[in-house]
């Protein structure tokens, strides 16, 4: 398979600069998962917003968020059968879930090869970007905190 359209993609996503304006956690219905929606501005290396951005990384930073997606997404359910360990997060796979409307450009996915994604992307021509996940636990937050550079914990062995 040639990753390399891929791999452009997640090169340029992973250069847009943002800063997270609101975040909303609220339980979902059964109590027992969450419902995230996290709203984000591209900003420039001054963190002023800007729109220019939008133009050359929208479809790089979509694609990079719906990969982090994708590879922290498990089976639910009888979607196990569907489910393979190491599958990858593909171009078609973006542009299956992409919607170009009102001029915004909206990424939606469900349920990929047995993963459960639920987890939806907008982002407006002036930067503003929308984000929400179900049923995903805190991983949205994560993430964001791995595309801002943070690094993540990791378990140590104790003597």
């Amino acid at each position: 398979m040639d990753t390399k359209a891929g791999h452009k993609l997640v090169e340029t996503g992973a250069l847009i600069n943002f800063e997270v304006t609101k975040q909303d956690i609220q339980p979902t219905f059964d109590g027992e998962n969450l419902h995230i929606k996290i709203d984000l501005q591209m900003v420039d290396e001054d963190k002023n917003p800007t729109e220019e951005d939008v133009e050359w990384g929208a479809f790089g930073f979509i694609f990079v968020l719906a990969v982090l997606s994708f590879d922290d997404a498990r089976a639910r359910g009888i979607s196990d059968i569907d489910f393979e360990d190491n599958d990858q997060f593909t171009v078609a796979d973006l542009f299956d879930c992409l919607e170009f409307a009102g001029g915004t450009l909206k990424f939606y996915a469900d349920y990929i090869r047995g993963r459960c994604l639920k987890t939806g992307i907008t982002v407006c021509k002036d930067g503003s970007v929308s984000i929400f996940t179900t049923n995903r636990g805190k991983a949205l937050v994560h993430w964001l905190d791995r595309l801002k550079g943070k690094k993540m914990l990791q378990a140590v062995k104790v003597k």
